[in-house]
């Protein structure tokens, strides 16, 4: 395992490091200020800077970097963590600026790997444009979905239609008015083995009978900037039966081919975010001053930057040989490694939050320091694309295996 740092990725790198000192970090207060001008404060893809930042980050080349192959960048995914670390340190505005923002990643994956020609040309072109966005579908108010296998809402056929009726949530970009398609999973066959029961269906946001019900809150965030998680409701939904992503009973397996990736991706922007919190934690820790003396002296927050420092080491080596299977073995046999870094990543940056959100005493959880929201966001990565105790579990029964094999 080699994971130095190639020379197209160090280039690509250096280009991005000055993108964000130059362009990224000064916008992030213009984009707060516009974004509160918005009429619909759900539309933030409209802000300008937004557009401005676009602009240079296709000029400089930094454009679509995640995605592989004939549609992307063509990197690996061992190229491309570096890159995606970099952008989580502001990762409300730079992976958007670059196109390489979640949802519409893994939306742009599953069309790119299973889209027919003219669904791609409808809709995987101008989201690898930027000109539109889009949203995944999968999680139920009604179903435990951390199994998917429960997933209710239904597809149906009827002649050249398929017939949608269910209720969704937390589906992240949906309140953005510029999301124009969503890919739904439902059950089409609830006769078929569990693994078999359910389809990728793509649902224009127009489609009538699909009500965009409310936006949902994470610890009294809206989350707005990245286009809000919504409540959906399916009534009657009708698409054409062209609309079917892969084929019928192909959703679970199309959804873990989704999830793989962009479980990786999460944890690489995480790093980002738990070195920027580093970054904050040191500084303030150098200029407060306590019990007469400036509170990098304070052994215990010492113990702190010290404890960040390791855990980040640890996560992104942990990070890098995951990318590095990925692009050796796939994503089948970096299974294992994927669940590990989903496992530790979410719980180690939230510790790392916690302390830096501590040193900066009740700034820390105001909307002047960037730490509550990152808090806030990173928590919710331990129910995203699979909440913990599912990782864990299948985790521990294929470690068993793995011990009795070996005895």
């Amino acid at each position: 395992m080699d994971f130095a740092i190639d020379a197209k990725t160090e280039e690509l790198r250096a280009a991005l490091l000055d993108f964000m000192d130059r362009h990224v970090y000064p916008a992030e207060p213009v984009f707060r200020e516009q974004l509160g001008r918005l009429t619909d404060r759900w539309a933030w893809t409209s802000v300008p800077v937004l557009a401005e930042l676009r602009a240079e980050a296709r000029r400089r080349g930094l454009w679509n970097l995640f995605l592989p192959g004939e549609h992307g960048a063509g990197l690996t995914n061992l190229q491309y963590a570096p890159l995606a670390e970099i952008t989580g340190r502001s990762g409300h505005l730079a992976p958007a600026a670059l196109n390489c923002a979640a949802p519409d990643t893994g939306n742009m994956e599953v069309l790119a790997m299973f889209g027919t020609e003219p669904q791609r040309k409808e809709w995987l072109e101008p989201l690898l444009a930027g000109e539109i966005r889009s949203a995944f579908a999968m999680t139920e108010p009604d179903a435990a979905s951390s199994d998917a296998t429960n997933i209710a809402t239904r597809i149906e056929r009827d002649g050249d239609e398929y017939v949608l009726n269910g209720r969704k949530w937390w589906i992240t970009g949906a309140m953005n008015p510029d999301a124009r398609i969503f890919i739904v999973m439902g059950k089409t066959d609830p006769t078929a083995d569990r693994h078999h029961q359910q389809s990728m269906i793509l649902v224009p946001r127009d489609t009538p009978g699909l009500e965009i019900v409310r936006g949902m809150e994470v610890f009294g965030y809206d989350d707005h900037d990245h286009g809000g998680h919504a409540e959906l409701i399916f009534t009657d939904v009708r698409v054409p039966v062209t609309n079917l992503v892969g084929g019928e009973g192909d959703g679970f397996a199309v959804a873990q081919a989704r999830l793989g990736p962009g479980r990786i991706h999460h944890c690489m922007r995480a790093i980002g975010v738990a070195e920027r919190a580093v970054e904050l934690m040191c500084a303030r820790a150098d200029e407060r001053v306590a019990f007469g003396k400036p509170l990098a002296e304070q052994g215990v927050v010492r113990d702190w930057i010290a404890e960040s420092r390791v855990r980040i080491e640890q996560l992104r080596l942990l990070v890098l040989k995951t990318a590095w299977l990925m692009d050796t073995v796939g994503n089948k046999g970096a299974h294992t490694e994927i669940q590990a870094i989903k496992i530790a990543t979410p719980s180690t940056v939230q510790w790392i939050l916690d302390k830096a959100i501590q040193v900066h005493g009740a700034g820390g959880l105001s909307q002047d320091f960037p730490l509550a929201a990152a808090y806030a966001s990173i928590r919710t990565l331990r129910f995203a694309d699979g909440p913990d105790e599912v990782h864990k579990n299948a985790l521990a029964r294929a470690e068993l295996c793995r011990q009795r094999e070996a005895r």
